[in-house]
């Protein structure tokens, strides 16, 4: 069908925005006095991977929770899976400095956890992220943790969507039966439910963005819920990725605006001329807004969720001070896993609920700039 290859078209521009815009252009730190010669592969002294796995769960005052779950909420260059176990991710860097790329694979860099053993080319693994050693600028362009799990997010929407279309065709006319029967209420209360609701008559043009960015950010939501491999990547929780989302809305809110809506921005109807002056720069304002409480509103709750999580989670290893007692690591279990339970029945919740905001919101704002004078 016609809004089907629209939705799988949106998505994948959807994933390629978040591919690029994801990648951050890092300024990595001054070398040291013994940094590698220029254009040379060297080796570089650092703790053994249990060393380093030690060195990120305790400090000098003893366990460090901070330290712990900002990494884990952070982005990588390696999907860690158990223990000193790593899935090894492509590397793929430009380095502006001197114009170069450089590609391999994170497994090169003998890291674990974040922390590398080897300096490739002028290149370490630090902080999870692949950095140069000078003071190079660089623009990632890998396949991080985050980019690892969107592709991962659409896999699972493509196999989803095509079944269900595959059903229809098989079973037309028919009552929708198994996945089919799923997916066709929800993208039925999407189309009727938000998008006719808010934008009214022009709804299904923006119909197919509304289902793609809906599914798009539940996947990845709910992807980030299992605590093990292959989810538990805090990608929704990501600034970058909330804010390619946010700005597509922008885009399509104030591209397909009728001249009603600029009319109302730029010259407000039945308000003096004098207070345009305060008015238009205020309105000019809000446009930028709106995606902006997009933005933030989704990446604040997914990452003050999984924070929560890993906070509660740290109990065990405060009371239990990193294995040393027993007594605590019991007592700190015995509190942690109600409330473990209790608040990932929570993230469950706003994994829908956030996914389900910014689609209603994207379409209430949409919905403004399509109304019409009347």
């Amino acid at each position: 069908m016609d809004c089907n290859r629209l939705i799988f078209k949106i998505l994948f521009s959807v994933l390629l925005s978040a591919n690029v815009l994801a990648s951050e252009t890092h300024t990595a730190p001054e070398s040291t006095a013994n940094s590698h010669t220029e254009g040379s592969t060297s080796h570089v002294t650092t703790a053994s991977p249990s060393e380093s796995h030690h060195h990120e769960i305790k400090s000098d005052q003893g366990y460090d929770p901070v330290a712990f779950i900002m990494h884990h909420i952070a982005d990588a260059n390696e999907f860690h899976i158990l223990g000193d176990l790593t899935l090894p991710l492509p590397v793929i860097i430009y380095n502006k400095s001197n114009q170069t790329w450089f590609t391999s694979m994170s497994s090169a860099f003998h890291s674990h956890h974040g922390e590398g053993e080897e300096e490739v080319n002028g290149y370490k693994m630090t902080g999870s992220r692949v950095k140069a050693i000078d003071n190079s600028q660089i623009i990632d362009f890998s396949i991080t943790k985050n980019v690892f799990a969107m592709l991962m997010g659409v896999a699972i929407l493509l196999f989803v969507f095509l079944k269900a279309s595959s059903a229809y065709s098989k079973r037309e006319n028919m009552a929708p039966k198994g996945l089919q029967a799923y997916m066709e209420p929800l993208v039925q209360f999407i189309a009727h439910d938000i998008a006719r609701e808010n934008i009214g008559k022009n709804y299904m043009k923006f119909t197919p963005y509304l289902v793609c960015v809906f599914f798009f950010i539940l996947i990845n939501n709910l992807l980030g819920l299992i605590p093990i491999f292959p989810g538990s990547a805090n990608v929704s929780g990501n600034i970058s990725f909330t804010f390619v989302l946010g700005f597509i809305s922008f885009i399509l809110i104030n591209v397909f605006a009728k001249k009603d809506y600029w009319h109302h921005i730029f010259a407000v109807p039945g308000v003096p001329k004098p207070l345009l002056l305060i008015l238009t720069p205020i309105e000019v304002i809000g446009m930028f807004i709106k995606p902006a409480s997009l933005m933030l509103r989704l990446f604040g709750n997914i990452t003050g969720g999984h924070i929560a999580v890993l906070s509660i989670a740290s109990m065990v290893f405060i009371l239990g001070k990193v294995g040393t007692s027993i007594g605590g690591s019991i007592a700190g279990g015995v509190i942690a896993i109600p409330l473990l339970i209790f608040v990932n029945a929570m993230e469950l919740f706003v994994a829908f609920l956030q996914a389900y905001v910014f689609t209603l919101l994207s379409s209430i704002f949409i919905g403004i700039a399509q109304e019409e004078h009347h």
